[in-house]
């Protein structure tokens, strides 16, 4: 039998011309309780010499805590502890990458990132910004970057921003607040150990866990949806409905959690959020609210984009008894709602995946304000 291993002339071809982005991936991930033990010997083939130490960012809460006793400290390596009251800023970042070339003769051999997601995007934007040169003002946008980061670790002690697995770090700027998106913001290593999370205040695992929640919204019923993300998201919906709605034991609802956030991370690879991280980049910008409670605050009053998602929200807040904030917005000018208008519509990625290639026809300043004015 001849094999056919040519295309006959009167055959049709039909060819692809869709360009797929190839997205990188955390190459190495260890999860299990008590796995943050096993940092220094994950550490030690990366320490580049004696002169090059580990900078190590972690989260202020941790100050005089076994766990800050635990960092495994040699030779020159320091230890940075940062309050993660407010959201990281491109101001700070490039006052923590000063600080490091100023002391050091050379880079470092990484940097390690310790707690929730705004200790995450400062560590992998401080990797980026060590050998990238200007502000990270500058790089805020998508693959702007162009130079590859140091070597970087992230340990989330809290669960749900996906930052432990995302491609972009989020970031407030001087007018506006927007991520770094580059191929190089990816962390080399991330640890999940889910006893890092035991004692996170209620009020804190719920806001957080939300944005797990609301990256699988958005996703979902995003126009990007495909078949890898749809994958992704399904998963991270599944496991925040159980931890949010049904009677789990501590330690496995710890697990699945962490579970959810890496899912939920992942469905955004190939996909974006949507009308919710939009509009509450706005506030955190204008108001410094927090990315997680500023999500929560919008998406209750999103029935029009997200009917069944919403409903479900509620549920949760009911059953874990979480009251929101009200009156957020009530004293701003309208100059102010103008701010969060601009910030908000310069996230056009979300919104063509909300509303799709013709979103501008259907979402209008006063459509934001009415949304912003319940808040």
């Amino acid at each position: 039998m001849k094999v056919k291993n040519e295309i006959d002339e009167n055959e049709s071809v039909i060819v692809n011309t869709v360009k797929h982005r190839n997205f990188p991936q955390v190459p190495k991930v260890i999860f299990g309780k008590g796995s943050f033990n096993q940092l220094d010997e994950i550490l030690l083939p990366e320490r580049k010499h004696i002169d090059a130490p580990f900078i190590f960012l972690v989260d202020d809460v941790f100050k005089n805590t076994s766990l800050a006793h635990k960092v495994p400290l040699r030779f020159n390596d320091e230890l940075i502890f940062v309050s993660s009251e407010e959201e990281p800023k491109t101001k700070q970042v490039d006052k923590l990458v000063k600080s490091i070339l100023d002391k050091y003769d050379s880079l470092p051999s990484g940097i390690v990132g310790i707690g929730g997601g705004t200790l995450l995007d400062l560590a992998k934007a401080v990797s980026l910004l060590l050998t990238n040169k200007g502000s990270a003002a500058d790089y805020q946008g998508w693959d702007l970057i162009q130079k590859s980061s140091i070597y970087h670790v992230g340990v989330p002690t809290i669960s749900g921003t996906g930052a432990e697995v995302s491609r972009t770090t989020v970031l407030l700027g001087p007018d506006k607040k927007l991520g770094i998106n580059s191929d190089y913001t990816v962390f080399n290593q991330v640890i999940l150990d889910p006893d890092l999370s035991i004692g996170v205040p209620k009020n804190q695992w719920f806001y957080t866990g939300m944005d797990c929640y609301i990256h699988c919204i958005e996703s979902l019923n995003g126009t990007y949806l495909n078949a890898f993300s749809k994958s992704y998201g399904e998963m991270a919906l599944e496991l925040c409905k159980e931890v949010y709605l049904e009677e789990l034991d501590a330690q496995d609802s710890r697990e699945k959690l962490m579970m959810a956030s890496w899912h939920g991370g992942m469905s955004i690879a190939y996909s974006q959020v949507g009308v919710a991280h939009a509009m509450s980049y706005g506030l955190s910008y204008l108001l410094g609210i927090k990315h997680g409670i500023g999500n929560c605050l919008v998406f209750q009053h999103l029935e029009e984009f997200y009917g069944e998602g919403v409903i479900l929200f509620n549920k949760m807040k009911e059953k874990h008894q979480i009251d929101l904030p009200k009156g957020i917005c009530k004293d701003l000018t309208e100059d102010d709602f103008d701010t969060l208008c601009n910030v908000a519509l310069k996230m056009e990625p979300l919104w063509e995946n909300a509303l799709g290639k013709n979103w501008k026809d259907l979402i209008t300043r006063e459509k934001l304000k009415s949304i912003y004015r319940k808040i």
